[in-house]
């Protein structure tokens, strides 16, 4: 190494001693992303057998595949929540023995929530297919909808998350906001016959409340009036609940942990509610006013390229 190539390095290691919270230096435990993302697709085939496998699968061999399915998920998650545990802070911290004990349970009490999110899963796509008239049929919707991806890793790491399980829940679903646009916090409460129509930029946040029933369009906000407070607001409900059968139409932001849209609402494109609606009710906002006016030439309206 050259001289400045030295004093680079230097720099650099100096800048590990001073900003202890953005290293990992000599730690035993460390999550791996590619394995939780690798389970989460091991999951979506045993719930949704035949969709996402490379090969055809055959209803004499199903038992043996989920068998085999099932023991890769419960030796890695088991591996990765333990290594979760022991990444607690230091009030949380549990001797490593304790941590793979917990991690047992806990991914044997998940294991058996999986034909209860099978159970969710259906209702989502019968919801998506009998609410969307471009939809030719339930093979395209679980193949090919965004929506249904995000809310099918939400629906597993909301399991994981009601199992008090760290850091797991948010990585998996914020790989599934990378990949749809979508972001669905784990911590969120949401019923049955749930549909997400185009999806990108939809943001429901920790502690929002969604019933059964419920239609959402693409850059819907479900959010908190305000985070300045920071840590100080941890386990407060600061997000709004949302009754059965409503819709919210594009573009909606909804905030506040008092702000209830009652059964039945229907909410329209572009408003800003930060208060209490009343079941059955319509909202709109005001159209903006437009202006038109006709120009003497094309030279006028555009510019010119010569």
């Amino acid at each position: 190494m050259n001289k400045s190539v030295d004093g680079l390095v230097d720099a650099i290691l100096e800048s590990y001693g001073k900003y202890e919270l953005t290293r990992r230096i000599d730690a035993e435990n460390m999550l791996n992303k590619d394995i939780l993302i690798e389970i989460t697709g091991e999951l979506r085939k045993i719930l949704f057998p035949g969709f996402f496998d490379k090969n055809r699968v055959r209803s004499e061999y199903i038992k043996f595949l989920l068998g085999e399915r099932l023991e890769f998920i419960q030796y890695n998650l088991k591996k990765q929540i333990a290594e979760a545990l022991g990444n607690m802070d230091i009030n949380g911290r549990c001797r490593k023995s304790e941590a793979n004990a917990r991690a047992e349970k806990i991914v044997y009490n998940f294991i058996e929530t999986i034909p209860k999110i099978r159970e969710y899963l259906y209702t989502d796509i019968q919801a998506a297919y009998n609410g969307d008239p471009a939809a030719y049929s339930t093979d395209e919707i679980i193949f090919s909808y965004p929506g249904v991806f995000a809310v099918t890793v939400y629906r597993i790491a909301h399991e994981l998350w009601l199992l008090n399980v760290p850091m797991i829940p948010r990585i998996i679903s914020e790989h599934a906001h990378s990949v749809t646009g979508i972001d669905i916090h784990p911590g969120a409460s949401i019923g049955k016959y749930f549909f997400i129509d185009h999806g990108t930029g939809i943001v429901i946040g920790e502690t929002t409340e969604i019933g059964d029933n419920v239609k959402i369009y693409q850059g819907v906000t479900l959010g908190a009036l305000s985070t300045r407070k920071g840590q100080q607001l941890k386990g407060v409900k600061r997000h709004p609940t949302i009754g059965d059968n409503v819709t919210i139409y594009s573009g909606t932001t909804i905030l506040g942990g008092d702000t209830i849209i009652g059964s039945g609402a229907t909410i329209g494109g572009n408003s800003f509610i930060t208060s209490s609606v009343e079941a059955g009710m319509k909202v709109s906002a005001k159209a903006p006013e437009l202006h038109f006016s006709r120009a003497a030439d094309k030279d006028e309206v555009w510019d010119r390229c010569d």
